[in-house]
């Protein structure tokens, strides 16, 4: 075993501050209310990782991937013959930003009753991630179970 893996070998999650408890626990509520809206209402994100970081984080209703081989156009179309309400829920970079605007104006009548989602969770991850798949390490980090083995 060399230093760097056994450095990693001993490694222990960080003890989180209360600033970061505090932050993780407003993060649970907003998971928790987007858990008891997704039973009813299925929620958009741009791909599978996306998908995968939202069943890990226990929602158990529809989640619909944007990228699943259908033009955006197609896609809005789609969903605005077999849903009533929609949870746009699109990473914050700059492609997320701009696939929201489009999203947000293909689905008007849609979404506005759920856009808190997604600006209480960009500012609750602040500039630590700028996309959904980052928030369950996200979550991890804040409450000390992330240890240094586990980040990257």
């Amino acid at each position: 075993m060399n230093r760097r893996e056994l450095r990693y070998s001993n490694a222990r999650p960080a003890m989180p501050t209360s600033g970061d408890l505090e932050r993780a626990g407003r993060l649970r509520e907003v998971m928790e209310t987007l858990y008891e809206v997704n039973k009813k209402t299925p929620v958009i994100v741009e791909g599978k990782k996306d998908a995968l970081a939202l069943r890990d984080l226990g929602l158990i209703g529809d989640i619909i991937t944007l990228h699943r081989g259908s033009n955006i156009y197609e896609f809005c179309e789609d969903i605005a013959e077999r849903f009533n309400k929609v949870v746009i829920l699109l990473d914050w970079d700059d492609k997320g930003e701009s696939l929201n605007r489009i999203l947000n104006a293909h689905l008007k009548g849609l979404w506005e009753g759920y856009s808190g989602f997604r600006e209480l969770f960009k500012i609750l991850c602040q500039k630590g991630i700028k996309d959904i798949e980052g928030i369950p390490k996200l979550l991890r980090k804040l409450e000390g179970n992330e240890t240094a083995r586990q980040q990257g």
